[in-house]
């Protein structure tokens, strides 16, 4: 089961939380070490970030006005998973569009060993009713065991 994260990255592209202050590699501590460049880039103390502010962040600089949804001038931690969370979904479709080439909604065995041989390896193992295909509701079934397992 432990390849199931390397299969999620590479069907979803799943990121850390808070990635797009990122400017280096992800790793372990990424989540908290993004915090911590937050909290130190919120100079006046107030829990959000303005503009002035985000000029220590170049990738929430970048994207301030996209990140900040009530244009008030501030982000806040709300906003920014918020804006993570859509950038997420758009990867995710990206990927999942790639590799369903048919674009019937689903992951054939066919198509996983084409476009996406690590998940080919695993595709029984995901393909929870056994149908031939692998769905997003039996790829996010099959995260889900994995994290649960994880978190044990």
């Amino acid at each position: 089961m432990k390849s199931i994260p390397l299969i999620a990255a590479l069907v979803f592209a799943s990121s850390a939380a808070l990635a797009l202050a990122a400017d280096g590699p992800e790793g372990q501590g990424h989540r908290g070490a993004m915090l911590e460049r937050l909290k130190q880039a919120d100079t006046n103390g107030d829990g959000m970030i303005n503009r002035d502010e985000a000029k220590a962040l170049p990738m929430i600089s970048k994207h301030f006005d996209e990140i900040d949804a009530n244009h008030d001038g501030q982000i806040t931690t709300e906003e920014l998973r918020a804006f993570h969370k859509a950038r997420a979904g758009e990867r995710q479709a990206a990927h999942w569009k790639k590799i369903d080439t048919d674009g019937d909604g689903r992951i054939s065995r066919a198509e996983a060993q084409a476009n996406a041989p690590r998940l080919a390896e695993h595709f029984d193992r995901i393909d929870a009713d056994r149908d031939g295909y692998i769905t997003p509701e039996e790829m996010r079934a099959a995260m889900m065991r994995h994290h649960q397992q994880r978190d044990r």
